[in-house]
């Protein structure tokens, strides 16, 4: 087939070509004397991405999977009581993972289309009066159902009810791309990867803890060893790794960060916005629902559902097959019930209205009741009229 691939799944994402530039280099010398003119201010730069000027930033060689260990392993002891809210598939796979590493997980199921309940999370803050709860576990963006959670109000829940927890917070598929104030929302462990609003290949852990969070390191008990923060830090203080880095990924962060930093984050969380919302009109367009219930709506993905007489696998196989895009499937609970559309990353109108125009047309090619152009048509409008 003629041209490209054209990826609109969450993650990864479109890798834009000075990454893919940067990242094209010969092997170095790792423990030579200039290589922490690379790795100090890439940590340094970081920070300002996760908006921390009190907390440490970290790289690993590893994934957010990863980052979540991190968190957990180093900060918390064995056997800790952790608090998390289920309400979709990445939310699931954090708690499930607490439970293999042997904390004590407490799960509380929600809609899968909603986020996190501040009221409800308040509540159970107050009735752990003896502060058993040892961390709140909070997905920010949940990548599988297209919602994103209020983080700032998490923070608020947890001081309302003078609650000591620490707060760890999934940012995966939202640092970079949504809004997000580490310092500002009493963050104590922030978690993302380099594929989705850093706009790389998939291998990069970026992490940030406060200082509060790296105290603890001091006193954890937990086993580990390639994702010990106490070798990241000893090492990082000079300019260097605890291993052997990625040096590929490390030279696409570099560009990476000079490009986000260039656009302005103000400016990334607005773009970002502007995608998302043009998408969920040509959805409504269509006569179709997003799994996002009010207020949830996330900017980097919106999962789409597809009427019961529909399976949501079609469309996807269809606009693979036949138009060469490639859209996110539903995970577990909505496997065939939705389809998801990424907006994250290196996306820009004419690129999302690419993304609309194969899913219109896969949803045409399988018997969906939409007239031919609405949703383009509705998109093409908005970002017409909100362009700068």
């Amino acid at each position: 087939m003629a041209g490209r691939n054209h990826l609109y799944i969450p993650g990864p994402t479109n890798v834009p070509n000075e990454i893919l530039n940067a990242m094209h280099i010969p092997m170095e010398d790792h423990r030579s004397p200039v290589f922490p003119k690379l790795l100090t201010p890439l940590l340094q730069d970081l920070k300002k991405i996760f908006r921390t000027e009190t907390g440490q930033a970290f790289i690993f060689p590893a994934t957010g999977t990863a980052g979540w260990e991190v968190a957990l392993t180093n900060v918390l002891n064995p056997g800790d009581k952790v608090l998390i809210y289920r309400f979709g598939q990445f939310s699931h796979l954090w708690a499930e993972m607490g439970k293999r590493l042997g904390f004590d997980v407490e799960i509380h199921q929600e809609t899968w289309g909603k986020g996190i309940p501040l009221d409800k999370l308040e509540a159970r803050l107050k009735e752990d009066t003896n502060h058993e709860i040892k961390a709140v576990l909070a997905t920010h963006n949940e990548t599988a159902t297209g919602v994103t959670s209020d983080i700032a109000g998490v923070r608020k829940a947890m001081d309302a009810s003078n609650h000591p927890a620490f707060l760890f917070v999934d940012g995966v598929s939202s640092i970079a791309s949504i809004d997000f104030r580490m310092d500002e929302w009493g963050v104590d462990g922030a978690i993302s990867g380099s594929q989705k609003g850093f706009m790389m290949p998939a291998g990069g852990a970026f992490l940030a803890f406060s200082a509060k969070a790296l105290k603890a390191t001091e006193t954890s008990t937990y086993p580990r060893c390639f994702l010990d923060l106490k070798d990241q830090i000893t090492n990082n203080a000079s300019g260097y790794t605890p291993y052997t880095p990625a040096l590929p990924i490390l030279y696409g962060l570099r560009k990476a960060l000079d490009m986000l930093l260039e656009e302005g984050l103000e400016n990334v969380y607005a773009r970002h916005h502007r995608l998302a919302e043009g998408t969920r009109r040509a959805v409504a367009a269509w006569g179709l629902k997003t799994c996002a219930q009010e207020g949830f709506a996330s900017d980097t993905v919106t999962a789409v559902i597809v009427p019961e007489d529909k399976d949501a696998r079609d469309v996807i196989s269809t606009a693979f097959s036949k138009y060469n895009i490639s859209l996110g499937g539903g995970l577990s609970e909505l496997m065939g019930k939705a389809f998801r559309i990424g907006h994250v990353g290196d996306m820009n109108d004419v690129s999302m209205l690419g993304a609309i125009a194969g899913v219109e047309m896969a949803l045409l090619d399988c018997g969906f009741a939409i007239k031919a152009g609405s949703g383009v048509a509705a998109a093409i409008e908005y970002y017409r009229s909100t362009a700068k």
